[in-house]
């Protein structure tokens, strides 16, 4: 059997992958709850993430699991729109005319902004095509010293900066100018006339992971089941404890595969991760009525929030019973930080408060419900010299044989985590198990 700690996508991933190679598996999740970061609420029709998730055009390995699962038809593609709200006004950023029409940018803030979005270096007159193709070159600059040289202090101040507020909020500058570039590929090609397009599954990204969680058969899957120690011998796994409700119990593994965060990691093995990460802070806000045009609004302002999205601009109010949806989120780097300390009731109101304040036409009469969830590691910071950070897959050679590790902080979480990278770390490790099989079989015929 080959154990797999943890039951979000990437744990579900590895196990489904690991069945197609005709391994038995056994998945154990600690909470209660599967899905991780993808769990939903109710609404008065289909259900939504607690915490917001859309695909980008480069993800393509969820779409092919999507497809393998019965899914295919269910992933739909729509276009998002963008905008800045900067002293009482919103600010479509989509189409060229409206980026045109931004008034707190230049024609030239503008044309830099261009050319780095299509990865075109105009620095000394001469455009240059192949600057920023290999990422590691940029590792180690900083971020806030890249966009000032490559693009202008008005773009930074106007466009950039306030992006990377919401990101990374006081650790922005820590961050690498190649997390940017990485950033700018994943994202994929933008219509030039309507934007970009946005995937999203029908019904919620929850419907894949029961599917997904049908397949691999729930059976295989044991809810509130912590593992509290790996049994190694002559260098390789030989066991997994697990402690449920009912006590404890030592399963024979032939592989591990580790698919949490890294502390997890650290307790079970000993194995160090120094990749920092951030909390989020994540409320989902049902109103009866839509208070913008946008999907994405992003934030000039003194806001509580560091983004506010309005879900049924992007995926139609009719989905959710004619519940118009929002998201209001922030990033957080210290958990000593008040918005941390608040308890959710507390968060709740403040944020009422920063909607009023940037809507004046907002009256909380409107509020039909509003929940939220919090996560102390919902992201990495993607500071300078993350790559040499990064866990690897195969972690034979520096804790034992056999164990494997496909949490966030593994090289399929770079240059953005998502659910995509979840199910490419999930693979990643259950082939490289497949083919140690293989070769102890190999080395054992012969």
């Amino acid at each position: 059997m080959i154990g797999i700690v943890g039951g979000g996508i990437a744990g579900l991933s590895a196990a489904y992958r690991l069945q197609n190679h005709g391994h038995e598996v056994q998945v154990f999740e600690a909470s209660e709850d599967l899905g991780g970061l993808a769990a939903t609420y109710d609404t008065a029709g289909d259900p939504i993430e607690k915490f917001y998730h859309h695909l980008s055009q480069s993800e393509q390995t969820i779409i092919e699991l999507a497809e393998d699962l019965g899914l295919g038809d269910a992933v739909e593609w729509r276009y998002k729109s963008d905008a800045f709200y900067v002293d009482g006004a919103v600010h479509p950023m989509d189409t060229p005319w409206e980026i045109l029409a931004y008034p707190y940018l230049s024609v030239y803030d503008k044309f830099r902004l261009g050319m780095l979005v299509k990865e075109i270096d105009v620095r000394g007159g001469v455009p240059t095509f192949d600057t920023y193709e290999n990422l590691q070159d940029f590792e180690d600059v900083p971020i806030k010293e890249f966009l000032l040289e490559h693009t202008t202090q008005g773009v930074y101040e106007y466009f950039w900066e306030p992006l990377l507020d919401a990101k990374f909020g006081s650790r922005k500058e820590d961050v690498s100018a190649a997390w940017l570039l990485g950033r700018v590929k994943f994202r994929g090609e933008r219509d030039l006339l309507r934007g970009e397009q946005l995937g999203y599954v029908q019904g919620s990204f929850g419907r894949l992971l029961d599917a997904l969680l049908d397949t691999v058969g729930r059976e295989n899957v044991t809810t509130g089941a912590r593992v509290t120690g790996l049994g190694t011998g002559d260098g390789t796994v030989q066991s997994m404890t697990v402690e449920t409700a009912d006590g404890e119990t030592t399963h024979d593994v032939e592989s591990a595969v580790i698919a949490t965060m890294p502390n997890v990691l650290e307790d079970l093995t000993g194995y160090p991760c120094d990749i920092d990460f951030q909390g989020t802070v994540c409320s989902v806000l049902s109103l009866d009525t839509s208070m913008t045009d946008t999907y994405w609004l992003n934030l000039i302002d003194d806001a509580p929030f560091g983004v506010l999205i309005e879900h049924t601009n992007f995926v139609p109010e009719s989905r959710y019973g004619g519940e118009h949806l929002y998201y209001l989120a922030s990033y957080v780097q210290d958990y000593e930080e008040d918005l941390w300390q608040r308890t959710n009731e507390e968060v709740e109101d403040l944020w009422l408060d920063g909607v009023a304040d940037l809507f004046p036409a907002f009256d909380r009469e409107q509020v039909n419900w509003m929940q939220t969830a919090r996560n102390p590691r919902t992201a990495p910071i993607y500071e300078r010299g993350y790559l040499d950070m990064v866990v690897p897959y195969d972690l034979g050679e520096s804790v034992a044989d056999g164990i494997y590790y496909a949490g966030m902080a593994s090289r399929a979480q770079y240059p953005e985590r998502s659910l995509d990278g979840g199910i490419e770390a999930g693979y990643a490790c259950a082939d490289l198990i497949d083919e140690r099989s293989t070769r102890r079989v190999e080395a054992t015929s012969d």
